[in-house]
């Protein structure tokens, strides 16, 4: 757990956590802390005990803002994307009059990123942080869309190059990340209306006005997701038809050889009856002869198949 006075974005580290039990006299503190913390924060700030059940709980938390007597509880999903799975990390927030407490389970890249801006903007209101912080996390949302559309527009150049079995398992790996996803963009999409538009005491009302950009862009979010949706949707039925078509080729090729065959089988056949007497059967350059008429049969039927464009 760290402990910082944060005013006018300049971190001042504080050692005794009784410190922060009463305002300071400019600024505001900022408690970083884990899960484990929360038996010690909990009793001091009178942390209600249901926000701090979500905290704990193993089960995934769905963005949301719970108002109580002196503190908000507030949940937002931070995003990351490694080309293969989309991970999605609470950030638990208690925010006070004169204090924010982060909690979190995993390090999440926000808050590092969070530090030079609080310092550039010169920040000392702890619901300034919140705003900086939610803004920070929706858009990173906007870079990992990028990626998800890089990586769908590679999966296409691949199939149309060269369609792999592996490209369907990983079409249909992608495309229930991104639905398994877009359940979580509902959630957090009103939880930044709700800051933008509920009465929130903690929050000041000029303040509120600018979650209306962070609500703006997670629409925008919300409607690229949909537009990655329906892309892997085109993109399985690209799959599709490329093995379709591939198949299809094979099968002409496959036909194309079998059809040139049938007249040399049928030549072969007919020389390899039991009969006494067959033409040319006792002809001592016979069977160069035949086997240069199959060959000449072969490239005939192979030249009339090129200009007829059936190969």
């Amino acid at each position: 757990m760290k402990i910082r006075l944060v005013n006018n974005g300049v971190f001042t580290l504080i050692e005794d956590i009784n410190e922060t039990l009463t305002p300071a006299p400019e600024g505001f503190y900022w408690i970083d802390a884990d899960a484990e913390d929360l038996a010690q924060l909990q009793p001091l700030f009178h942390l209600h005990d249901l926000a701090v059940e979500d905290c704990l709980s193993e089960e995934e938390q769905r963005p949301k803002i719970e108002l109580y007597e002196g503190h908000y509880f507030i949940v937002v999903n931070s995003i990351r994307f490694d080309d293969e799975e989309i991970f999605l990390r609470a950030l638990n927030i208690f925010l006070g009059r004169h204090y924010i407490i982060t909690v979190t389970k995993q390090k999440i890249n926000e808050l590092r990123s969070l530090k030079p801006i609080l310092w550039e903007q010169e920040v000392s209101r702890p619901d300034y942080f919140l705003y900086f912080l939610i803004d920070l996390v929706v858009d990173n949302y906007f870079i990992v869309g990028d990626r998800i559309d890089t990586r769908i527009e590679q999966l296409e150049e691949h199939i149309l190059m060269h369609t792999k079995k592996s490209h369907l398992n990983e079409i249909i790996g992608l495309r229930g990340e991104i639905l398994w996803l877009k359940k979580m963009l509902g959630p957090q999409r009103d939880l930044i209306g709700a800051l933008n538009k509920r009465e929130l005491k903690l929050i000041d009302d000029q303040l509120q006005k600018y979650f209306g950009d962070i609500y703006e862009n997670a629409v925008k979010i919300s409607e690229a997701f949909d537009t990655y949706r329906d892309l892997m949707g085109n993109l399985r039925e690209a799959y599709q038809s490329s093995i379709s078509a591939r198949a299809n080729e094979i099968m002409r090729v496959f036909t194309a050889i079998t059809t040139i065959f049938m007249p040399l089988t049928f030549i072969t056949g007919i020389y390899g009856m039991n009969f006494d007497y067959i033409p040319g059967m006792h002809f001592k350059g016979g069977s160069l002869v035949l086997l240069g008429l199959m060959f000449f049969l072969g490239v005939i039927m192979l030249y009339i198949f090129r200009k007829k464009e059936w190969l």
